[in-house]
């Protein structure tokens, strides 16, 4: 069985991390798809991006990255022969957007069935994009150790190269 875990993932987060480790326990195969959204102005580079998770899942024997644009993640998943999409899920407003967009994924392609998983309590409030905007108004003059919690010592000293 193979899954596609998809998402910008600028940057990765320990709640990106927890999903990652915890489906690779569950599929024989992981692909991370690190989305390139062209809408959104990401803080780090595509290749970046691939690189923080190349260094994060390292130790994952099952897991693959990917980065990808332009096309549909059905299309993806078909093209990677994955018959799951895993979606993580924090709070109500991600159950609504994750379901509306599984229930269009199943009417493109009926074959691939996508799973949710339920962040950890710990991680549920946080998102790379309140991240995001935390490290970009509060660098350099905030104690980042509140950094701790939400992302790998790897990424805040990327983060902190970034703003300081």
């Amino acid at each position: 069985m193979k899954a596609i875990f998809p998402g910008s993932f600028d940057p990765a987060t320990l709640g990106h991390l927890d999903i990652i480790n915890r489906g690779a326990k569950l599929f024989d195969c992981l692909i991370v798809a690190i989305l390139t959204n062209i809408a959104k102005k990401p803080l780090f580079s595509a290749d970046e991006r691939l690189f923080i998770l190349q260094q994060e899942t390292a130790h994952i024997s099952n897991v693959e990255i990917v980065s990808f644009n332009g096309l549909l993640l059905v299309e993806l998943a078909k093209n990677l022969d994955a018959q799951y999409i895993l979606r993580g899920i924090r709070t109500e407003s991600d159950c609504n957007y994750e379901l509306a967009m599984a229930q269009a994924n199943q009417k493109l392609n009926p074959h691939i069935e996508t799973i949710f998983m339920a962040s950890n309590p710990q991680n549920a409030y946080m998102s790379a994009s309140l991240l995001k905007e935390i490290a970009t108004v509060g660098y350099p003059t905030f104690d980042d150790s509140a950094l701790d919690n939400w992302v790998s010592a790897n990424v805040k000293t990327l983060l902190k190269n970034k703003f300081c």
